[in-house]
């Protein structure tokens, strides 16, 4: 009934309020659409609670080393190569009950399960627990949560972006995509916010009550972004499943093969890294050496995805002209360069001001070159593989963001703690020093990925632009 009624409104508002009007078509009314979407706002949401705000409470309040929390974080990256098989099997699964449907709910539920024991082994792992346990046991509980997190979003995001793509028209895919990607940054802003203001007086009960909501929350909205959206139909199911079954491992060379793949995978994974690399480190550098608050450095989340949002606007306008996505993308890698800049250097001048505004440049960076590459991988795509199409991109920015984060807890406490005992001389021994060191690496990281997607710019897209609209000229800058 309130599905009805959402659609309902949905279909009275004027369109001119609604910026993705155009992703609309027969098939995917407007309000099943935005019903849809809805699970990318739980993955943002349980990206901001991972990556942001925990990582943040973990090192600073709950005092777990920050190595210890980047394993955690990026635990996930183990199970980031399957995208590409996910999306291939949400392509090509045969069931009464669709093809995505049963992924995306199987991912929910496993999303679910970890949150809903995150809060309590992370009180376990930082000693806070009311029994004295050994050690092994909390790292293991929180092992396991993390892991079970980024399972199910990765799993219920990659089968969700496959079943809206094939249920778009050819003519409204990308506009259909590129919706999703808005909504997955509208998650990571709202519940930005929403933690940083919750959080604000900080204690172990309020943290156990957000975490297990963001559970439950994910388990609501994703039960009614699913609800219809694929129609039961037993008798094709059983008509597929006495067709011969498609290989993973020749579809996959297949895709692979074509021009430009594997360079183009490459550029991805070295400039995803170098904007995710600050992921475990960004807030406790606010906090350690900025000295904000929980809820002042909450809100960064807000800002990174804020500024992601404003990316993404303007690279609408610009593929909306025919501009090379790519292009776009390797201007959002030049933005990076100020915007860690300006991180390095707040901590120097002692201002909070530099530092957010870094923050929202680098989110800014980061928006451009993820639609820059979302857009030319929906180009390299085969018809019936959007699945594995979005899979291999996935996995890429999944397994880069996974090590750059590991790599990012591992550099700071190495080199601060090497600057900390005067091993790198008496003017780097500060505590801010290895925190620079991480944004130093990201520069030039920067650079390489510069240099790995420069052959690519303005050699002309698989499919040519006239083709493919991305559909966000209309979106408010």
């Amino acid at each position: 009934m309130r599905a009805a009624r959402f659609s309902q409104l949905m279909r009275q508002m004027p369109s001119r309020y609604l910026p993705f009007a155009d992703a609309a078509s027969a098939g995917l009314p407007l309000g099943r659409l935005l019903r849809l979407s809805l699970f990318q706002v739980t993955v943002g949401m349980a990206l901001a609670l991972t990556v942001g705000t925990l990582n943040r409470v973990m090192i600073v309040e709950l005092g777990v080393s920050a190595w210890l929390v980047a394993l955690m974080v990026a635990l996930p990256v183990l199970v980031a190569p399957a995208r590409a098989f996910t999306g291939f099997r949400s392509d090509t699964h045969r069931s009464a009950f669709g093809t995505s449907v049963p992924f995306i709910w199987t991912g929910t539920l496993v999303q679910f399960f970890g949150l809903a024991i995150m809060p309590f082994a992370l009180l376990v792992l930082s000693g806070l627990g009311s029994v004295p346990v050994p050690s092994f046991v909390g790292q293991a509980a929180a092992a396991l949560a993390f892991l079970m997190t980024g399972i199910g979003l990765q799993t219920a995001q990659t089968a969700g972006l496959a079943l809206a793509t094939d249920l778009a028209t050819e003519e409204t895919r990308p506009r259909v995509v590129a919706l999703m990607y808005v909504m997955l940054l509208v998650g990571m802003v709202g519940s930005g916010v929403a933690f940083g203001v919750l959080l604000a007086d900080f204690t172990p009960k309020i943290l156990i009550q957000v975490v297990q909501g963001a559970a439950v929350v994910t388990l609501v909205l994703n039960g009614i972004a699913l609800w219809k959206q694929e129609a039961r139909d037993p008798v094709r199911a059983a008509a597929l499943k006495s067709e011969p079954k498609p290989v993973f491992m020749d579809s996959w060379k297949r895709f692979i093969s074509q021009s430009r793949a594997r360079r183009f995978l490459w550029a991805t994974g070295l400039g995803t890294a170098a904007f995710n690399m600050q992921d475990v480190v960004l807030e406790p550098y606010g906090g350690e050496i900025l000295n904000l608050g929980v809820g002042e450095t909450s809100l960064l989340t807000a800002l990174l995805a804020g500024g992601s949002l404003i990316g993404f606007a303007l690279a609408g306008r610009q593929l909306a002209r025919g501009s090379d996505p790519l292009r776009l993308a390797a201007y959002g890698a030049l933005c990076g360069l100020p915007a860690f800049s300006a991180v390095i250097f707040a901590a120097p001048l002692g201002t909070g001001a530099l530092f957010r505004a870094g923050a929202l440049l680098i989110g800014f960076g980061g928006g451009l070159f993820a639609v820059g590459t979302l857009t030319a991988a929906m180009r390299m795509e085969e018809r019936g593989m959007v699945g594995l199409a979005l899979g291999a991109w996935g996995a890429v920015q999944a397994t880069a963001s996974g090590l750059s984060i590991a790599a990012g807890g591992f550099l700071r406490d190495v080199v601060g703690s090497l600057a900390q005992a005067g091993a790198l001389g008496q003017a780097l021994a500060t505590p801010s020093t290895g925190y620079s060191v991480v944004y130093h690496v990201e520069m030039l990281l920067l650079f390489v990925t510069l240099i790995a997607i420069g052959p690519l710019v303005g050699r002309g897209s698989m499919v040519p632009p006239s083709e493919r609209k991305f559909g966000l000229a209309e979106l408010p800058g």
